[in-house]
């Protein structure tokens, strides 16, 4: 019986092997009556190349071989940086997906690429995860990074006329960078995305003792300049062989599929972007699950900026944080007066 066993192992390992090994076809489609990109052609090829490379390397277990994959620099290290911390294959051999071509034909997109994550914390089980590519208008990939999840994409859809549908793709794609660089320890994204002098509120539980000895609990929260952020953040990223961040449910009422809490001011003439989003933080050491609030600035001419960040834990005492006593937006209106 055992012996049987062992071999039922290896025969499911040989045909994950196998499937590991082939090469991976894409597919890329656009909507029904709107002309195929120049580049698409291209994009599919390179995409093709990309992902058998993944399931190659998945099968052998090994590094990647980026040498002459058709992806620019920074695409290379953001796909490097994933692959350093979690392993992942494509399960299918073909890949059919949707292209999106941003406005202005500045670049194309694929928004749900399939993945599988070999769990490093339970051996033999593998989550699902869906990745973000992006491509110039030849085709060469120029990101890879995981997305979040379907809903919380769609959510943010849901946001009225806050922002225009660009807006609503550039805060996507940075906040999806965002997340990525917990997952990959970048912490260079992380100096580069934040001001100088952004704010980091941090709060946790503490559980005191009433005249009558029973336990009262409330959020403690404490201020973190960028640079103790990053001291502490760098500490983190030492300590845990790997991190997973994932944001869902965002917006007021995300729960209930409410709006997708992007709210906007303008303070001298420019436009600020607070986004709230439910976070759950797995890493080798430590989990929790709360509320996390980024006030982000897009300037025209530069790259993004985080001027503040909070973070709150979503249950306190054994009850949900009040709805009221959430960060958000109007918190940090006054303070945007001086930035």
């Amino acid at each position: 019986m055992k012996r049987k066993f062992i071999h039922l192992i290896l025969a499911f390992a040989a045909s994950c092997m196998s499937l590991f090994a082939q090469g991976v076809t894409v597919t890329l489609t656009t909507d029904t009556g709107a002309s195929r990109p120049a580049g698409i052609s291209k994009a599919e090829q390179n995409l093709g190349i990309v992902l058998s490379e993944i399931n190659a390397a998945c099968s052998a277990d090994r590094t990647l071989q980026t040498k002459d994959l058709p992806m620019d620099q920074f695409a290379i290290e953001s796909l490097t940086m994933l692959w350093a911390n979690l392993k992942f294959y494509v399960d299918d051999s073909e890949v059919v997906e949707r292209l999106w071509v941003f406005e202005g034909n500045r670049c194309m997109q694929v928004n749900h690429i399939p993945l599988m994550i070999k769990n490093p914390e339970k051996p033999g089980t593998e989550v699902y995860q869906e990745a973000v590519v992006e491509f110039d208008l030849q085709g060469k990939i120029t990101d890879f990074r995981f997305a979040i999840d379907a809903q919380t994409a769609e959510s943010m859809e849901n946001c009225g006329e806050t922002a225009t549908k660009e807006q609503q793709m550039q805060i996507l794609q940075f906040v999806e960078r965002f997340r990525t660089a917990y997952n990959t320890k970048d912490l260079a994204f992380m100096k580069q995305v934040f001001s100088d002098d952004a704010l980091i509120i941090t709060g946790k539980v503490v559980t005191t003792r009433s005249t009558d000895m029973q336990p009262v609990s409330k959020v403690s929260y404490t201020k973190q300049t960028k640079q103790q952020y990053m001291n502490n953040l760098a500490i983190c990223f030492k300590r845990n062989k790997w991190i997973d961040v994932k944001f869902s449910n965002i917006g007021e009422n995300g729960e209930q599929g409410g709006c997708a809490g992007i709210t906007k001011t303008v303070k001298n003439g420019k436009e600020f972007f607070g986004v709230r989003l439910r976070q759950e933080w797995r890493s080798a050491n430590y989990s929790d699950e709360g509320y996390v609030f980024l006030l982000w600035e897009f300037p025209e001419n530069g790259s993004p900026i985080i001027h503040v960040r909070t973070w709150q834990p979503e249950w306190v005492g054994g009850q949900k944080l009040a709805e009221e006593d959430i960060f958000s937006l109007s918190d940090f209106e006054e303070a945007l007066g001086s930035m």
